[in-house]
């Protein structure tokens, strides 16, 4: 499953949690947001002035590397 500019901020967190620090380099302070769980990732990048296709490609990667790093272990 690849991330969407449609898919929730809330929603993008929890799956790939190694997206956090993606959101928080790029100053948006969706981590903790009660909008979170409404903001599409185009709405925070609309709301923070984030260029949406780099923002799109960072959190695409990361979420590449945290699926082949599997589950954090105890």
């Amino acid at each position: 499953m690849t991330i969407a500019s449609t898919h929730l901020v809330d929603d993008v967190m929890r799956r790939w949690p190694a997206t956090i620090r993606v959101f928080l380099d790029h100053r948006m302070r969706c981590v903790g947001c009660p909008i979170a769980c409404f903001h599409t990732v185009d709405d925070a990048c609309d709301e923070h002035r984030v260029d949406r296709a780099a923002f799109l490609a960072e959190l695409r990667a990361t979420a590449a590397s945290d699926d082949i790093a599997g589950p954090a272990r105890p």
